[in-house]
């Protein structure tokens, strides 16, 4: 009897690069983290940064205060790069760097440590995301204006182009377009059209001889979510698409500079609090949408944890993700075959509607200007706004089934830990830590070499010279984040996006007519329409919730009051008190909510405005929540609270009841 084969072919696949998204706290913890991570046979590093570095934020600016660490490692100056990659060779590592305002300035403390190192920069491989047209979109760590952050991703292109080869210096991000609401057609539009922009930038500056080059190191992050058969179908549209716009807007004749190359991170948007066990089925799920079909495959997969719906996940968490990709690479035949949908009709009917619409819409986007008009008009926020309020709306009347959470709620207890270390939280002396750490490099650092790096960095700003050089000077020499950032701020100053919310109405609000009448009541009850002040303090940039929240009341008809992101207590509280509004509700998803409330509370006191009831929603721990209502808030809403009725119901209440104890 013949030994049966163990698999059809000779010649398997290579995997896809396996990665998890880390960091946090200190750059020796991330560290730590990271070579863990490594020696469990995670192939690439996925660097994420918190807030502060993010925005161009020293770690002891005022406005950084309770954001140190949280949703990432802070990066204050080349110190901590050095300790973030201390034992690692980059010559011999593919990082990705979620990073997309400040991305110039991390990839030169990038190359600053590789040329410490000795490796020669045409062989370092990886990615900075780098694509600030989603980030005025979804995710809010926008920094300068448009125009001049545009200008900062070309100079990344073309000096990465001369002198990293095998760098992506950009990755076009839908993942945070449907985080945000976007339909597949408008994650396929506006993605594509930021890609547009982008390029079109660097084609115009002229300095590119084979522009095939510069295409070929775009790359693109997505996201996917739970339509597991349209999440295929997107990305072979994706893949088709970027094909037929770099071979007829950009005459790229090689098919290897045409290819889709994307990574992926599947979609932390469906993770549920309620039951949350249920989310390592999603997630694998949704793995397999980008990993199945050969012609459309993901080059580089990471995976959220189970619980991160509840907080930062423990390593053993992320291990968990990291296993689940392993199996499916390494145990099971995926990558012995071609592609499996090939001649799929089904498969094929789909792949051709998602291009149709999409090609509409991006020709809509291109009339408007390009990505950066349909920014400046208010476009883009507003249709992501419609469409996730949409979305809202669909769960909230049970057509969009949500396992555990809208259908099958009945459950178990859960023998998977929940309790005291079941998430990472980050100690207040982390932050202590950081800002001590950081006075003492400034203090020790050569003052007048970091006053004529800066100095040189002014001029290449205003000059319009590439910032590159300039920058890897200033990291070499000591600079700090902010003082990078501060020294560009001056030149190209300083933005704030359009909310989306305004523009984006809704005539067709479903089940909300009980809610209206109460909200009248309780209006005709204090003497005029009941304000409600939403509020985002902190550098916390994700504001899909607050805008849903600020649709939603105004829809219910109250008088609502919402300016966006980046606002800090004190301006909370005077706003608070200047608009005299009834009630204040803050949203806060970077875990910096102890901290933020509390200025928060004490800054409405001493604005006169003690008598304002807070609401807080965010991804905020049980034991977190009591405390909070135990301070005096008057609600908290964490992800498990989807019925936006219901809140606003509750509001209803809480401003009577304030309404009644002040006339007590």
């Amino acid at each position: 009897m013949r030994d049966t084969p163990m698999r059809d072919t000779p010649k398997r696949d290579k995997p896809w690069i396996i990665r998890t998204y880390a960091g946090h706290s200190s750059a020796r913890e991330s560290n730590a983290l990271y070579r863990k991570n490594l020696s469990k046979g995670q192939t690439g590093l996925s660097v994420a940064f918190d807030l502060p570095t993010q925005t161009g934020y020293d770690s002891d600016h005022p406005i950084a205060r309770g954001e140190v660490g949280k949703v990432g490692v802070a990066i204050s100056h080349i110190g901590d790069m050095r300790t973030l990659f201390d034992g690692i060779p980059l010559g011999e590592m593919n990082t990705s760097m979620t990073i997309n305002a400040t991305a110039a300035w991390l990839l030169a403390m990038y190359v600053a440590v590789a040329d410490e190192q000795g490796v020669p920069r045409e062989k370092l491989t990886g990615t900075t995301q780098n694509d600030i047209i989603k980030e005025y979109l979804s995710r809010g760590t926008y920094v300068f204006p448009p125009g001049p952050s545009m200008r900062l991703i070309k100079d990344v292109i073309l000096f990465t182009t001369r002198e990293m080869p095998k760098w992506n210096p950009m990755n076009v991000c839908s993942y945070h377009l449907q985080e945000a609401g976007a339909t597949p057609v408008q994650e396929l539009a506006y993605a594509l059209a930021t890609a547009v922009a982008v390029l079109d930038s660097v084609k115009e500056a002229g300095e590119i001889e084979n522009f095939g080059e510069v295409v070929g190191r775009i790359s693109f992050f997505v996201n996917a979510g739970m339509r597991f058969i349209t999440e295929i179908c997107k990305m072979r549209a994706f893949c088709e698409l970027w094909d037929e716009i770099t071979r007829e807007r950009y005459g790229v004749s090689d098919p290897k500079q045409r290819l889709f190359r994307y990574g992926v991170q599947v979609n932390s948007l469906g993770l549920t609090e309620q039951q949350p066990e249920n989310n390592v089925y999603r997630i694998f799920l949704q793995m397999l949408a980008v990993t199945l079909s050969k012609s459309a495959r993901a080059r580089a997969v990471q995976l959220p944890a189970w619980n991160e719906a509840l907080g930062l996940p423990t390593p053993w968490d992320q291990q968990w993700s990291l296993r689940a990709q392993q199996i499916l690479a390494y145990e099971s035949d995926l990558l012995d075959y071609g592609d499996i949908f090939a001649g799929s009709t089904e498969i094929a009917k789909k792949v051709e509607e998602l291009k149709a619409e999409a090609r509409d819409e991006l020709r809509r986007i291109l009339d408007m200007g390009g990505a950066v008009g349909a920014i400046d008009t208010g476009y883009l926020k507003e249709q992501l706004v419609v469409s996730n309020s949409r979305r809202v709306e669909l769960i909230e009347a049970g057509e969009q089934v949500v396992v555990g959470v809208n259908k099958f709620v009945e459950t178990e207890p859960s023998p998977l830990p929940t309790g005291e270390g079941a998430i990472i939280t980050i100690p207040p002396e982390v932050e202590e830590e950081q800002v001590a750490r950081l006075q003492a490099w400034r203090a020790a650092r050569d003052g007048d070499a970091v006053a004529q790096t800066l100095a040189e960095l002014r001029r290449a700003a205003i000059e319009g010279r590439n910032i590159m050089p300039a920058s890897i000077a200033c990291a070499k020499a000591g600079v700090t984040t902010g003082e990078w950032a501060f020294a560009l701020r001056e030149g190209f100053g300083e933005y704030r996006a359009p909310t989306g919310v305004s523009g984006a109405a809704r005539n067709d609000a479903r089940n909300i007519e009980e809610i209206k009448a109460e909200v009248d009541r309780v209006s005709r009850k204090l003497g005029r329409r009941l304000k409600f002040l939403v509020g985002k303090p902190g550098l916390d940039g994700h504001s899909n919730g607050a805008e849903q929240i600020a649709v939603r009341a105004r829809d219910a008809g109250m008088d609502v009051v919402y300016e966006g992101i980046r606002f800090t207590p004190a301006d909370i509280a005077r706003a608070a008190r200047d608009k005299d509004v009834h009630v204040v509700g803050l949203s806060i998803l970077s875990g910096s909510h102890m901290e933020l409330v509390a200025d928060t509370l004490a800054k409405l006191r001493e604005a006169g405005a003690s008598h304002v009831p807070v609401v807080v929603g965010g991804i905020i721990p049980p034991d977190d929540a009591k405390a909070l209502l135990a301070a005096g808030v008057a609600g908290v809403y964490t992800p498990k609270d989807f019925d936006l009725n219901r809140i606003m119901t509750d509001i209803c209440r809480i401003v009577e009841d304030a309404t009644s104890d002040k006339a007590a």
